[in-house]
Formats: structure tokens, C-alpha cells, sequence
């Protein structure tokens, strides 16, 4: 379980509300701004943990995702223009408003919405596992996707759909008798062009995708991955684009159906 003391009483409150709220769109923002809070509000950062054996708590598993927010932009493909919650810029809105997913289905680009900034949104299940002591492999049934998120030194350039993940074990000293506060922090750049939505809004090749990967246990021992999200990209965003998922524990690969990516 991740360690939630830096809030103190607060997050034990909202962990206990957890349970009874049934995952609400509320919820899941007030955890993410509870943890960023504390991220925040306590003393300077330790050193970073890395690898698995600085792991401050286990992720790997199978995890199933539960959307409770946003629902018409990650169930069904929204229209055309419709980047609702989305800050475009101009160029940003240009692309979108001439998005056509026939012309990314012949031309190969079908898989534009599975990249690293929109894999993690789109419903379906992702398998954690240690790939090596020093490398985390994120796989995802939607579009078969794989993200390798690498906590030493790697030779993969990144380029491609999930660009290069570096990553590691933040930890912030707790407040004043209470223990301390940590996450997965992971910092994701040299993408290819892709989809934010399924709908054609954009990211560029120079955007910057920083994720934190929170786990979080019921008081009944259900334990739930908050994926807290944030993506830079002056080419086509006029502010940064956030956003919070959440996935549920499962204790098998039931339901693990790896599909192909599709452009509608």
C-alpha cells in the first residue's frame, strides 16, 4: 500500500470516504490533489529510489480500468471538434477540426490515440510487471500496447508511440511525526505525434508527459492505481493538460483481451 501519511488525518478521511463513495469523478480529484498537496507542502525531496528494490510499494498485477469521469471522451469516440476540457491553441484546433480516422486507418497511423498520453484513458487492462530489476513493463490490452518505464540507464531512444519513460521512487519526508510521503514519478518525452482523445486532439513530438502512479487500499484490502497526469506541449496546448484515472486490482487476467488500435 502506498504510504499516505504526509496528509496526515486528511487522506485517512478521504481513504475511509473512498470506500462508501464508489470511486466518484470527486474522489478521484480530491486524491490527486491530496497527494500533489503534500508533494508540495512538505519538506525538500530525498534522494530518488530506483529500481525494484527501491520500490516503495508493488504495482505489478493486473488492473482493470474503472471510468467514472469522462465517460463520452473514453467509452465511445467523441465528434468531431469536440475537445471539451481540452486548452487547444489555434494550431491545436486546426489539427483537430481536420481529423479523419479513414485517412489514419489507410495511411497506418490508426494507433495515434494508444501513445503514452492516451493509452492510460482508455478503458480496458493493463499487466505490471518487472521486465528486469531496473525496468517496469506497463502492458495494455487497447491496441496491444507496451510501455517500458526505465529507472537506470537505457539505449532505447524512444521515437515511437510510447517515447522514452524515465522513472523513479519519489520520496518527501513526512511532516513533523508522521511518516514519509512517496510516489512513482514518471517523466515520458520523445513521442511521436499523437491523439490526447480518440477524436483526433492533438500532441506533438515535443510534448512532456509527467505521471504519478499512486496505489491506494480500502480499509476491506481492495487497492486501486491512481494514475495523476500531466501533459506539456506548447505546439498545440495553450495550458497544460491534467487528468486523473483510476484502475482497480484484479487478482487474475480475467478479462484480458489485448485488441487491436482502431481509428474510430
Amino acid at each position: 500500500m502506498a504510504t499516505l501519511g504526509g496528509a496526515g488525518n486528511l487522506v485517512a478521511c478521504l481513504v475511509m470516504r473512498f470506500s462508501r463513495w464508489s470511486l466518484s469523478l470527486g474522489l478521484a480529484a480530491v486524491l490527486a490533489s491530496s497527494l500533489h498537496a503534500q508533494r508540495a507542502g512538505v519538506a525538500a525531496p530525498q534522494p530518488p529510489r530506483i529500481g525494484k528494490s527501491g520500490a516503495l510499494y508493488d504495482i505489478t498485477g493486473y488492473w482493470v480500468s474503472v471510468v467514472t469521469e469522462d465517460w463520452r471522451h473514453r467509452m465511445v469516440t467523441p465528434p468531431k471538434g469536440d475537445y471539451t476540457g481540452v486548452m487547444l491553441n489555434d494550431a491545436g484546433r486546426r489539427v483537430a477540426d481536420t481529423w479523419d480516422p479513414a485517412k489514419d486507418e489507410t495511411g497506418g497511423q490508426q494507433c495515434r490515440a494508444y501513445g503514452a498520453p492516451g493509452i492510460m484513458r482508455l478503458p480496458g487492462r493493463l499487466h505490471i510487471a518487472w521486465q528486469d530489476d531496473q525496468t517496469l513493463k506497463v502492458e495494455a490490452d487497447a491496441g496491444t500496447q507496451t510501455r517500458l518505464l526505465y529507472f537506470g540507464t537505457t539505449d532505447d531512444q524512444g521515437g515511437g508511440w510510447q517515447g522514452l519513460s524515465k522513472a523513479f521512487w519519489e520520496v518527501l519526508p513526512g511532516a513533523r511525526g508522521q511518516s514519509a510521503v512517496g510516489s512513482l514519478k514518471v517523466v515520458t518525452t520523445r513521442m511521436k505525434p499523437g491523439y490526447l482523445r480518440k477524436n483526433g486532439v492533438p500532441y506533438s513530438a515535443n510534448a512532456v508527459l509527467t505521471e504519478y502512479f499512486d496505489r491506494v487500499t480500502e480499509p476491506g484490502g481492495q487497492a486501486y492505481l491512481l494514475i495523476s497526469a500531466t501533459l506539456e506541449d506548447p505546439a498545440y496546448l495553450a495550458q497544460p493538460f491534467v487528468t486523473a484515472s483510476h484502475y482497480r486490482h484484479q487478482v487474475d487476467a480475467t478479462g484480458w483481451n489485448p485488441t487491436p488500435c482502431s481509428g474510430n
